[in-house]
Protein backbone atom coordinates (compact mmCIF):
# COMPACT_ATOMS: atom_id res chain seq x y z
CA UNK A 1 0.00 0.00 0.00
CA UNK A 2 1.74 3.59 -0.67
CA UNK A 3 1.79 6.24 1.47
CA UNK A 4 -0.91 7.60 0.01
CA UNK A 5 -3.23 5.07 -0.15
CA UNK A 6 -2.71 4.24 3.92
CA UNK A 7 -3.18 7.94 4.69
CA UNK A 8 -6.46 8.19 3.10
CA UNK A 9 -7.41 4.58 4.17
CA UNK A 10 -6.30 6.28 8.18
CA UNK A 11 -8.00 9.14 7.61
CA UNK A 12 -11.31 7.87 7.12
CA UNK A 13 -11.29 5.17 10.09
CA UNK A 14 -10.63 8.31 12.24
CA UNK A 15 -13.20 10.63 11.13
CA UNK A 16 -16.35 7.95 10.63
CA UNK A 17 -18.56 7.54 13.83
CA UNK A 18 -18.12 4.38 16.00
CA UNK A 19 -21.42 2.29 15.74
CA UNK A 20 -22.91 -1.14 16.65
CA UNK A 21 -24.51 -3.41 14.52
CA UNK A 22 -27.66 -3.08 16.21
CA UNK A 23 -28.10 0.74 15.85
CA UNK A 24 -26.26 1.04 12.53
CA UNK A 25 -29.91 1.68 10.66
CA UNK A 26 -29.06 5.04 12.39
CA UNK A 27 -26.26 5.59 10.20
CA UNK A 28 -27.96 4.91 6.72
CA UNK A 29 -25.86 6.71 4.10
CA UNK A 30 -23.15 7.10 6.19
CA UNK A 31 -19.79 6.27 6.63
CA UNK A 32 -19.53 4.17 9.96
CA UNK A 33 -16.60 1.96 12.31
CA UNK A 34 -17.59 -1.28 13.81
CA UNK A 35 -15.38 -3.37 16.21
CA UNK A 36 -16.39 -7.31 16.02
CA UNK A 37 -15.52 -10.59 14.80
CA UNK A 38 -15.87 -12.22 11.06
CA UNK A 39 -18.80 -14.24 11.61
CA UNK A 40 -18.43 -15.95 8.40
CA UNK A 41 -17.02 -15.30 5.10
CA UNK A 42 -18.31 -16.62 1.17
CA UNK A 43 -16.90 -15.74 -2.10
CA UNK A 44 -17.86 -15.20 -5.65
CA UNK A 45 -15.31 -14.38 -8.21
CA UNK A 46 -13.85 -10.66 -7.39
CA UNK A 47 -16.61 -9.93 -4.62
CA UNK A 48 -16.51 -11.62 -1.39
CA UNK A 49 -19.42 -10.88 1.52
CA UNK A 50 -17.98 -11.46 4.79
CA UNK A 51 -20.39 -11.07 7.48
CA UNK A 52 -19.37 -9.69 10.77
CA UNK A 53 -20.67 -10.12 14.06
CA UNK A 54 -20.18 -7.08 17.19
CA UNK A 55 -22.27 -8.63 20.11
CA UNK A 56 -25.04 -6.75 19.26
CA UNK A 57 -26.41 -8.27 15.51
CA UNK A 58 -24.78 -9.42 12.73
CA UNK A 59 -24.56 -7.80 9.14
CA UNK A 60 -23.29 -8.47 5.35
CA UNK A 61 -20.45 -6.65 3.86
CA UNK A 62 -19.92 -6.35 0.39
CA UNK A 63 -16.06 -6.38 -0.82
CA UNK A 64 -15.98 -5.92 -4.62
CA UNK A 65 -12.39 -6.17 -5.97
CA UNK A 66 -12.32 -3.44 -7.79
CA UNK A 67 -13.96 -0.83 -5.51
CA UNK A 68 -11.09 -1.59 -2.57
CA UNK A 69 -7.14 -1.55 -2.80
CA UNK A 70 -5.75 -4.77 -2.76
CA UNK A 71 -4.42 -4.77 0.28
CA UNK A 72 -7.60 -4.76 1.67
CA UNK A 73 -8.91 -7.36 -0.62
CA UNK A 74 -6.56 -10.09 0.33
CA UNK A 75 -6.89 -8.60 3.86
CA UNK A 76 -10.91 -10.03 3.98
CA UNK A 77 -10.07 -12.61 1.82
CA UNK A 78 -7.38 -14.00 4.44
CA UNK A 79 -10.05 -13.90 7.32
CA UNK A 80 -10.64 -16.70 9.17
CA UNK A 81 -13.84 -17.71 11.28
CA UNK A 82 -14.11 -15.27 15.38
CA UNK A 83 -10.89 -13.33 13.85
CA UNK A 84 -11.28 -9.86 15.44
CA UNK A 85 -11.38 -6.81 12.93
CA UNK A 86 -11.98 -3.19 12.44
CA UNK A 87 -14.28 -2.39 9.59
CA UNK A 88 -14.82 0.96 8.10
CA UNK A 89 -17.31 1.02 5.83
CA UNK A 90 -20.70 2.66 3.82
CA UNK A 91 -24.34 1.49 4.98
CA UNK A 92 -26.59 0.93 2.83
CA UNK A 93 -30.15 -0.42 3.11
CA UNK A 94 -31.41 -3.31 1.61
CA UNK A 95 -34.80 -4.74 2.46
CA UNK A 96 -33.16 -8.46 1.53
CA UNK A 97 -30.59 -8.59 4.68
CA UNK A 98 -32.31 -9.75 7.21
CA UNK A 99 -31.52 -7.00 9.31
CA UNK A 100 -32.46 -4.70 6.51
CA UNK A 101 -28.86 -3.00 5.93
CA UNK A 102 -25.68 -3.99 4.75
CA UNK A 103 -22.10 -2.64 4.81
CA UNK A 104 -20.22 -1.85 1.98
CA UNK A 105 -16.80 -2.12 2.87
CA UNK A 106 -14.21 0.33 2.49
CA UNK A 107 -11.32 -1.05 4.83
CA UNK A 108 -10.74 -3.55 7.40
CA UNK A 109 -8.17 -4.39 9.65
CA UNK A 110 -7.19 -7.30 11.32
CA UNK A 111 -6.55 -7.30 15.20
CA UNK A 112 -6.08 -10.66 15.31
CA UNK A 113 -6.74 -13.62 12.96
CA UNK A 114 -7.81 -16.89 14.01
CA UNK A 115 -4.79 -19.58 13.32
CA UNK A 116 -5.80 -21.41 10.18
CA UNK A 117 -4.01 -24.53 11.66
CA UNK A 118 -6.06 -23.93 14.92
CA UNK A 119 -9.29 -22.89 13.89
CA UNK A 120 -12.56 -22.01 15.96
CA UNK A 121 -13.70 -25.07 16.95
CA UNK A 122 -17.27 -24.38 16.20
CA UNK A 123 -17.58 -24.24 12.75
CA UNK A 124 -21.32 -23.44 10.87
CA UNK A 125 -22.21 -26.80 10.96
CA UNK A 126 -24.23 -29.02 13.18
CA UNK A 127 -22.24 -29.51 16.78
CA UNK A 128 -23.50 -32.43 18.95
CA UNK A 129 -24.88 -31.21 22.91
CA UNK A 130 -21.48 -32.63 24.49
CA UNK A 131 -18.69 -31.04 21.92
CA UNK A 132 -20.82 -27.17 22.37
CA UNK A 133 -20.95 -28.05 26.29
CA UNK A 134 -17.09 -28.91 26.32
CA UNK A 135 -16.61 -25.22 24.33
CA UNK A 136 -19.39 -23.44 26.31
CA UNK A 137 -17.18 -20.16 26.59
CA UNK A 138 -17.26 -20.20 22.93
CA UNK A 139 -20.51 -21.43 22.52
CA UNK A 140 -21.88 -18.26 23.57
CA UNK A 141 -20.42 -16.15 20.38
CA UNK A 142 -23.35 -18.32 18.37
CA UNK A 143 -26.26 -16.40 17.21
CA UNK A 144 -28.83 -18.42 19.11
CA UNK A 145 -26.55 -18.69 22.45
CA UNK A 146 -26.01 -14.74 22.26
CA UNK A 147 -29.81 -13.91 21.92
CA UNK A 148 -30.82 -16.31 24.65
CA UNK A 149 -28.29 -14.33 26.97
CA UNK A 150 -29.95 -11.00 25.59
CA UNK A 151 -33.95 -12.30 26.21
CA UNK A 152 -32.56 -13.45 29.70
CA UNK A 153 -31.02 -9.90 30.27
CA UNK A 154 -33.91 -8.29 29.16
CA UNK A 155 -36.17 -10.87 31.42
CA UNK A 156 -34.65 -9.79 34.29
CA UNK A 157 -34.77 -6.21 33.54
CA UNK A 158 -38.16 -6.27 32.97
CA UNK A 159 -38.99 -8.41 36.39
CA UNK A 160 -36.74 -5.22 38.62
CA UNK A 161 -38.59 -2.83 37.32
CA UNK A 162 -41.98 -4.48 37.18
CA UNK A 163 -41.15 -5.33 41.03
CA UNK A 164 -39.25 -1.92 41.72
CA UNK A 165 -42.47 0.25 40.10
CA UNK A 166 -44.66 -1.30 42.23
CA UNK A 167 -43.30 -0.24 45.93
CA UNK A 168 -41.32 -3.94 46.17
CA UNK A 169 -37.97 -3.11 47.50
CA UNK A 170 -35.22 -5.07 46.26
CA UNK A 171 -33.57 -6.93 49.70
CA UNK A 172 -30.62 -9.54 49.01
CA UNK A 173 -30.12 -12.22 51.14
CA UNK A 174 -26.55 -14.17 52.17
CA UNK A 175 -26.17 -16.59 49.33
CA UNK A 176 -24.18 -18.91 52.49
CA UNK A 177 -26.66 -19.92 54.84
CA UNK A 178 -26.57 -21.64 58.27
CA UNK A 179 -29.42 -23.93 57.94
CA UNK A 180 -31.60 -25.72 55.13
CA UNK A 181 -34.59 -23.68 53.71
CA UNK A 182 -36.77 -26.05 51.34
CA UNK A 183 -35.60 -29.47 53.17
CA UNK A 184 -31.86 -31.31 54.07
CA UNK A 185 -31.91 -33.64 50.96
CA UNK A 186 -31.16 -30.72 48.53
CA UNK A 187 -27.95 -28.94 50.82
CA UNK A 188 -24.83 -27.97 49.22
CA UNK A 189 -22.57 -27.93 52.25
CA UNK A 190 -19.57 -25.98 52.07
CA UNK A 191 -16.49 -25.55 55.10
CA UNK A 192 -17.01 -22.18 56.67
CA UNK A 193 -14.11 -21.00 58.76
CA UNK A 194 -14.59 -24.71 60.68
CA UNK A 195 -18.49 -24.52 60.68
CA UNK A 196 -20.72 -25.97 58.15
CA UNK A 197 -22.44 -23.64 56.21
CA UNK A 198 -24.40 -24.69 53.00
CA UNK A 199 -25.01 -22.71 49.69
CA UNK A 200 -28.76 -21.25 49.69
CA UNK A 201 -31.74 -23.07 48.71
CA UNK A 202 -33.79 -20.01 48.89
CA UNK A 203 -33.99 -16.11 50.42
CA UNK A 204 -37.24 -16.39 51.32
CA UNK A 205 -36.44 -17.24 55.31
CA UNK A 206 -34.42 -13.47 55.13
CA UNK A 207 -36.95 -11.69 53.29
CA UNK A 208 -40.19 -12.83 55.02
CA UNK A 209 -38.08 -10.22 57.60
CA UNK A 210 -37.31 -7.77 55.68
CA UNK A 211 -41.51 -7.73 54.23
CA UNK A 212 -42.23 -7.54 57.85
CA UNK A 213 -39.72 -3.97 58.03
CA UNK A 214 -40.44 -2.92 54.51
CA UNK A 215 -43.72 -4.28 53.89
CA UNK A 216 -43.05 -4.93 50.52
CA UNK A 217 -39.82 -6.69 49.55
CA UNK A 218 -38.16 -9.36 46.83
CA UNK A 219 -35.12 -11.05 46.34
CA UNK A 220 -33.01 -11.80 42.77
CA UNK A 221 -30.32 -13.78 43.29
CA UNK A 222 -28.27 -17.58 42.28
CA UNK A 223 -30.38 -20.72 44.24
CA UNK A 224 -28.30 -23.90 44.69
CA UNK A 225 -30.18 -27.45 44.44
CA UNK A 226 -27.81 -30.45 45.06
CA UNK A 227 -30.12 -32.62 42.81
CA UNK A 228 -28.16 -34.95 40.57
CA UNK A 229 -30.37 -34.84 37.06
CA UNK A 230 -29.64 -33.80 33.77
CA UNK A 231 -33.18 -32.85 32.96
CA UNK A 232 -34.57 -29.36 32.15
CA UNK A 233 -36.77 -29.27 35.17
CA UNK A 234 -34.09 -29.85 37.91
CA UNK A 235 -31.34 -27.57 38.14
CA UNK A 236 -28.56 -27.29 40.40
CA UNK A 237 -28.19 -23.68 39.87
CA UNK A 238 -30.08 -20.89 38.73
CA UNK A 239 -31.92 -17.13 39.54
CA UNK A 240 -35.03 -16.85 41.38
CA UNK A 241 -36.68 -13.80 42.18
CA UNK A 242 -39.34 -14.51 45.38
CA UNK A 243 -41.14 -11.73 46.10
CA UNK A 244 -43.13 -11.18 49.89
CA UNK A 245 -45.98 -8.61 51.05
CA UNK A 246 -47.28 -8.10 54.00
CA UNK A 247 -50.72 -8.40 54.63
CA UNK A 248 -51.51 -9.27 50.76
CA UNK A 249 -54.50 -11.78 50.81
CA UNK A 250 -54.55 -15.07 48.11
CA UNK A 251 -55.92 -12.90 45.61
CA UNK A 252 -53.63 -9.97 45.45
CA UNK A 253 -51.23 -12.88 45.05
CA UNK A 254 -52.88 -14.16 42.38
CA UNK A 255 -53.16 -10.83 40.73
CA UNK A 256 -49.39 -9.99 41.47
CA UNK A 257 -47.99 -13.02 40.11
CA UNK A 258 -50.11 -12.99 36.71
CA UNK A 259 -49.65 -9.62 36.18
CA UNK A 260 -46.28 -10.06 36.57
CA UNK A 261 -45.98 -12.61 33.81
CA UNK A 262 -47.90 -10.39 31.40
CA UNK A 263 -45.52 -7.62 31.95
CA UNK A 264 -42.29 -9.63 31.63
CA UNK A 265 -43.78 -11.35 28.26
CA UNK A 266 -45.01 -7.58 27.06
CA UNK A 267 -41.59 -6.37 27.50
CA UNK A 268 -39.33 -9.13 25.73
CA UNK A 269 -42.17 -9.03 22.90
CA UNK A 270 -41.32 -5.07 22.25
CA UNK A 271 -37.96 -5.90 23.00
CA UNK A 272 -36.52 -9.18 21.77
CA UNK A 273 -39.06 -10.41 19.27
CA UNK A 274 -35.64 -10.41 17.19
CA UNK A 275 -34.10 -13.04 19.21
CA UNK A 276 -37.25 -14.57 19.80
CA UNK A 277 -37.30 -15.71 16.46
CA UNK A 278 -33.98 -16.78 16.32
CA UNK A 279 -34.51 -18.64 19.20
CA UNK A 280 -37.20 -20.18 17.33
CA UNK A 281 -40.00 -19.16 19.48
CA UNK A 282 -43.59 -19.18 17.84
CA UNK A 283 -44.09 -15.39 18.76
CA UNK A 284 -48.01 -15.49 17.35
CA UNK A 285 -48.94 -17.57 20.04
CA UNK A 286 -47.05 -15.33 23.02
CA UNK A 287 -49.03 -12.08 21.02
CA UNK A 288 -52.08 -13.68 21.05
CA UNK A 289 -51.78 -14.30 24.90
CA UNK A 290 -55.60 -13.35 26.08
CA UNK A 291 -56.45 -13.35 30.06
CA UNK A 292 -59.44 -15.81 30.57
CA UNK A 293 -62.18 -14.29 32.84
CA UNK A 294 -64.27 -16.18 34.80
CA UNK A 295 -68.42 -15.68 34.32
CA UNK A 296 -69.98 -15.90 38.02
CA UNK A 297 -72.18 -13.97 39.87
CA UNK A 298 -70.79 -11.88 43.00
CA UNK A 299 -72.54 -8.34 44.76
CA UNK A 300 -70.87 -5.59 43.88
CA UNK A 301 -71.53 -4.11 47.46
CA UNK A 302 -69.07 -6.86 48.65
CA UNK A 303 -66.14 -6.54 46.46
CA UNK A 304 -66.06 -2.56 46.98
CA UNK A 305 -66.24 -3.12 50.70
CA UNK A 306 -63.58 -6.02 50.73
CA UNK A 307 -61.68 -3.37 48.00
CA UNK A 308 -61.77 -0.46 50.88
CA UNK A 309 -61.00 -3.11 53.91
CA UNK A 310 -57.89 -4.11 52.02
CA UNK A 311 -56.41 -0.43 52.10
CA UNK A 312 -58.66 0.39 55.60
CA UNK A 313 -55.13 0.78 57.58
CA UNK A 314 -53.27 2.31 55.68
CA UNK A 315 -55.51 4.85 55.34
CA UNK A 316 -56.34 4.97 59.01
CA UNK A 317 -52.50 5.82 59.57
CA UNK A 318 -52.67 8.85 57.19
CA UNK A 319 -55.45 10.00 58.53
CA UNK A 320 -57.80 9.49 54.98
CA UNK A 321 -61.48 8.88 55.20
CA UNK A 322 -62.81 5.95 53.43
CA UNK A 323 -66.02 6.64 51.53
CA UNK A 324 -68.57 4.30 49.47
CA UNK A 325 -71.93 5.27 48.17
CA UNK A 326 -73.77 3.03 46.25
CA UNK A 327 -76.91 4.00 44.95
CA UNK A 328 -80.10 1.66 44.46
CA UNK A 329 -79.43 1.17 40.96
CA UNK A 330 -76.44 -0.29 41.53
CA UNK A 331 -77.95 -2.96 43.76
CA UNK A 332 -78.35 -6.26 41.94
CA UNK A 333 -76.35 -9.27 41.72
CA UNK A 334 -73.37 -9.37 37.96
CA UNK A 335 -72.02 -11.30 36.15
CA UNK A 336 -68.61 -11.53 35.57
CA UNK A 337 -64.62 -11.91 36.93
CA UNK A 338 -65.08 -10.50 40.59
CA UNK A 339 -61.34 -11.71 41.51
CA UNK A 340 -60.20 -9.33 38.52
CA UNK A 341 -62.29 -6.56 39.11
CA UNK A 342 -61.12 -6.31 42.68
CA UNK A 343 -57.50 -6.00 41.32
CA UNK A 344 -58.86 -3.10 39.48
CA UNK A 345 -60.97 -1.66 42.64
CA UNK A 346 -57.83 -2.32 44.96
CA UNK A 347 -55.20 -0.55 42.27
CA UNK A 348 -57.66 2.52 42.17
CA UNK A 349 -58.23 2.62 45.97
CA UNK A 350 -55.05 1.77 47.02
CA UNK A 351 -53.69 4.31 44.74
CA UNK A 352 -56.15 7.34 46.09
CA UNK A 353 -55.35 6.62 49.48
CA UNK A 354 -51.18 6.34 48.61
CA UNK A 355 -51.06 10.02 46.66
CA UNK A 356 -53.47 11.67 49.23
CA UNK A 357 -51.33 13.30 52.36
CA UNK A 358 -54.66 14.44 54.58
CA UNK A 359 -58.96 14.35 53.17
CA UNK A 360 -61.05 11.71 51.71
CA UNK A 361 -61.25 8.70 49.17
CA UNK A 362 -64.82 7.88 47.81
CA UNK A 363 -66.02 5.17 46.26
CA UNK A 364 -69.33 5.99 44.24
CA UNK A 365 -71.33 3.12 42.28
CA UNK A 366 -74.11 3.80 40.00
CA UNK A 367 -76.19 2.29 37.03
CA UNK A 368 -76.65 5.11 34.13
CA UNK A 369 -78.95 4.74 31.42
CA UNK A 370 -79.46 6.22 28.56
CA UNK A 371 -82.87 7.69 29.79
CA UNK A 372 -81.04 9.09 32.67
CA UNK A 373 -77.79 10.68 30.98
CA UNK A 374 -78.51 11.44 27.58
CA UNK A 375 -75.39 9.22 26.86
CA UNK A 376 -75.85 6.62 23.67
CA UNK A 377 -76.11 3.18 23.98
CA UNK A 378 -77.07 0.34 26.78
CA UNK A 379 -77.19 1.13 30.59
CA UNK A 380 -74.18 0.85 31.66
CA UNK A 381 -72.42 0.75 35.21
CA UNK A 382 -70.32 3.75 36.21
CA UNK A 383 -67.61 3.45 39.64
CA UNK A 384 -66.29 6.83 40.38
CA UNK A 385 -62.80 7.11 42.76
CA UNK A 386 -62.57 10.13 43.93
CA UNK A 387 -59.46 11.28 46.34
CA UNK A 388 -58.39 14.94 47.97
CA UNK A 389 -54.57 13.99 46.80
CA UNK A 390 -51.76 15.89 44.88
CA UNK A 391 -53.82 15.28 41.24
CA UNK A 392 -51.69 14.94 38.06
CA UNK A 393 -50.83 17.53 35.57
CA UNK A 394 -51.60 17.78 31.75
CA UNK A 395 -48.75 15.74 30.76
CA UNK A 396 -48.79 12.99 33.49
CA UNK A 397 -52.31 12.24 31.94
CA UNK A 398 -50.86 12.00 28.81
CA UNK A 399 -48.93 9.16 29.47
CA UNK A 400 -50.33 7.70 32.38
CA UNK A 401 -51.63 4.87 30.93
CA UNK A 402 -48.97 4.05 28.62
CA UNK A 403 -47.18 0.45 29.96
CA UNK A 404 -44.62 0.58 32.17
CA UNK A 405 -44.73 4.39 32.67
CA UNK A 406 -45.34 6.82 35.73
CA UNK A 407 -46.77 9.79 35.67
CA UNK A 408 -44.24 11.68 37.50
CA UNK A 409 -41.27 9.12 39.17
CA UNK A 410 -40.29 11.07 41.39
CA UNK A 411 -43.48 11.66 42.92
CA UNK A 412 -44.40 7.76 42.81
CA UNK A 413 -40.84 6.87 44.59
CA UNK A 414 -41.92 8.99 47.32
CA UNK A 415 -45.21 8.06 47.57
CA UNK A 416 -43.94 4.22 47.28
CA UNK A 417 -44.96 2.98 43.93
CA UNK A 418 -48.27 3.19 41.84
CA UNK A 419 -49.28 -0.69 42.68
CA UNK A 420 -49.95 -2.97 39.70
CA UNK A 421 -50.39 -0.17 37.45
CA UNK A 422 -52.65 1.89 36.06
CA UNK A 423 -52.36 0.16 32.53
CA UNK A 424 -52.87 -3.53 33.44
CA UNK A 425 -56.40 -2.25 35.77
CA UNK A 426 -57.32 -0.31 32.34
CA UNK A 427 -56.71 -3.40 30.24
CA UNK A 428 -58.40 -5.56 32.75
CA UNK A 429 -61.43 -3.35 32.45
CA UNK A 430 -61.56 -3.55 28.92
CA UNK A 431 -61.71 -7.17 28.61
CA UNK A 432 -64.72 -7.16 30.89
CA UNK A 433 -65.92 -4.53 28.09
CA UNK A 434 -65.54 -1.38 29.78
CA UNK A 435 -63.59 1.88 29.68
CA UNK A 436 -61.29 3.48 32.04
CA UNK A 437 -60.51 7.52 31.64
CA UNK A 438 -59.20 10.14 34.25
CA UNK A 439 -59.86 13.42 35.23
CA UNK A 440 -57.37 15.35 37.44
CA UNK A 441 -56.45 19.27 38.75
CA UNK A 442 -53.14 19.35 40.21
CA UNK A 443 -52.89 19.81 43.69
CA UNK A 444 -56.83 19.19 43.96
CA UNK A 445 -57.53 15.27 43.57
CA UNK A 446 -58.17 12.66 40.54
CA UNK A 447 -61.15 11.59 40.03
CA UNK A 448 -61.08 7.61 37.76
CA UNK A 449 -63.88 6.76 35.69
CA UNK A 450 -64.74 3.01 35.75
CA UNK A 451 -67.46 2.15 32.80
CA UNK A 452 -68.59 -1.38 33.19
CA UNK A 453 -71.54 -3.11 31.06
CA UNK A 454 -74.34 -4.09 33.32
CA UNK A 455 -74.77 -7.87 33.61
CA UNK A 456 -77.05 -9.74 35.67
CA UNK A 457 -80.73 -8.51 37.05
CA UNK A 458 -81.60 -6.40 39.41
CA UNK A 459 -81.94 -7.67 43.51
CA UNK A 460 -85.05 -8.83 44.65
Amino acid sequence: MSDKTAEIVTETATKAPLSTIAHIGEHEGQTVTLHGWLYNLRESGKLLFPIFRDGSGTIQGIVPKAAVTPEVFETVKGLTQESSVIVTGKVRADKRAPGGYELDVENVNALQRVPADDPFPISLKEHGPDFLMEHRHLWVRTPRQAAILRVRAEIIKAARDFLDDNGFVLTDPPILTPAACEGTSTLFPVEYFGDQAYLTQSGQLYIESTALALGKVYSFGPTFRAEKSKTRRHLTEFWMVEPEWAFADLDDLMGLAENFISAIVEKVLEKRAAELKIIGRDIAKLEARQLELENIDFDLEHLIDNALDAVSVTAADKDVELCALVEDSALRQYHGDPTRLRQVMLNLIGNAVKFTKAGSVTVRAHVVSPDTSGTPGPAHLRIDVTDTGIGISNDGLSRLFQKFHQADSSITRRFGGSGLGLAIAKSLAELHGGAMRIRSTLNRGTVVLLRLPVTGGAAG
